[in-house]
């Protein structure tokens, strides 16, 4: 069973960057699907970004393309999103997944089985 650490929330003003981390262990993630996930209060948990196991194909949710980017390290077992021009609408848990093995690109939280604990991301106005 792979754990999933993230990091790298925190408070940011609007337009401003972060750069989110998920450091994997107790498995190699470099054969999966990788994918972040978010959740503000109050609402449903909404896909982010995937990543390809090669990490050759990406995928972003409509409202992040251009801002965000997914990357993986399989070296670092590590999996990124850098977060770009960040709005007040997007604070919420940001939440590392791991999806299929050889998986194609989904943003289907149910084809992702294990996930993290999950990263506070506030961005204020």
């Amino acid at each position: 069973q792979v754990q999933l650490v993230e990091s790298g929330g925190g408070l940011v003003q609007a337009g401003g960057s972060l750069r989110l981390s998920c450091q994997a262990s107790g498995r190699a993630i470099s054969a999966y699907v990788m994918g972040w996930f978010r959740q503000a209060p109050g609402k449903e948990r909404e896909f982010v970004a995937a990543i390809s196991w090669n990490g050759v194909d990406t995928d972003y949710t409509n409202s992040v393309k251009g801002r965000f980017a997914i990357s993986r390290d399989n070296a670092k077992n590590t999996v990124y999103l850098q977060m770009n021009s960040l709005k007040p609408e997007e604070t919420a848990v940001y939440y590392c997944a791991q999806g299929r093995r050889w998986g194609t690109l989904t943003a289907t939280s149910k084809d992702f089985d294990s996930w993290g604990q999950g990263t506070q991301v506030t961005v204020s106005s």
